[in-house]
């Protein structure tokens, strides 16, 4: 997604790098340590493939041109075919679909695994939001992973109260980089100067939620993804099979 406005005020935060304001994560989320992960007995090798960075990250959605498979004037459906020949090692058919209503925006994310074996995978959605000084963030989990300096997970445990956002809170109330386990699937995010409120929602199996409030920057990222930091090894898609969800953005006043 390169934009994304309600009555003409920026939601999404424009001009992330090549990745726009909003990219699908497919077929993982964040980090893969050292590019090597074991899955049923096999070790799996995966080449860095984001600047600066030497644990691959995000997959290969964000770096690849999709095809449009359908469009109307409040819909879209695009594709991406992956070869397995570089990047992540095995085939898959990636899609997202959008619809976009009076006080919505659904967003569609599927996988399929082309593979005649089960292969680790997961989907996700990166978006970048605008952060005003007043922006505030709201939801629940049941845990959350602490990570080291390069942003690898180190160890899960429940949600200390500086890390607590089940009500609402400044955006800018802690710095973080940190998957929440158990996540129920509902956020809430909220410009009070603009008088503006969004209501997202995710279906299984987005059941996990990055967020990401780095200090002094002019956006903040809120990710419902399929799979733990650091735990691809345990998401399993079997020969022939999709993992998909939706996820909704809903507006309102406030």
């Amino acid at each position: 997604m390169a934009r994304f406005a309600v009555d003409g005020s920026d939601i999404l935060r424009r001009g992330i790098g090549v990745q726009g304001a909003c990219y699908p994560l497919v077929p993982f989320s964040n980090r893969i340590a050292n590019g090597r992960l074991v899955f049923d007995g096999r070790q799996i090798v995966v080449a860095p493939n984001w600047p600066g960075q030497r644990h691959p990250m995000h997959g290969d959605g964000w770096s690849h041109a999709w095809s449009v498979e359908g469009s109307a004037q409040n819909a879209a459906e695009i594709v991406y075919r992956h070869d397995g020949r570089t990047g992540w090692p095995f085939r898959y058919r990636a899609w997202q679909r959008y619809r976009l209503k009076d006080d919505r925006l659904e967003i569609g994310i599927g996988l399929e695994n082309l593979e005649r074996h089960a292969v680790p995978a997961g989907i996700g959605l990166h978006p970048f939001f605008v952060r005003d000084a007043d922006s505030e963030l709201c939801f629940s989990a049941k845990a959350v992973w602490t990570a080291d300096a390069e942003i690898l997970p180190v160890e899960r445990i429940g949600v200390p109260a500086d890390w607590d956002f089940s009500h609402p809170r400044p955006c800018s109330a802690v710095a973080l980089d940190n998957c929440f386990d158990g996540w129920d699937g509902k956020a809430i995010i909220a410009w009070p100067m603009r008088r503006l409120r969004l209501s997202l929602g995710a279906t299984a199996p987005f059941r996990h939620l990055v967020v990401y409030t780095p200090p002094q920057r002019p956006f903040f990222c809120v990710e419902p993804v399929s799979h733990a930091n650091g735990q691809l090894a345990a998401a399993r898609l079997e020969a022939g099979d999709t993992l998909a969800g939706e996820i909704v953005f809903h507006f309102s006043d406030l």
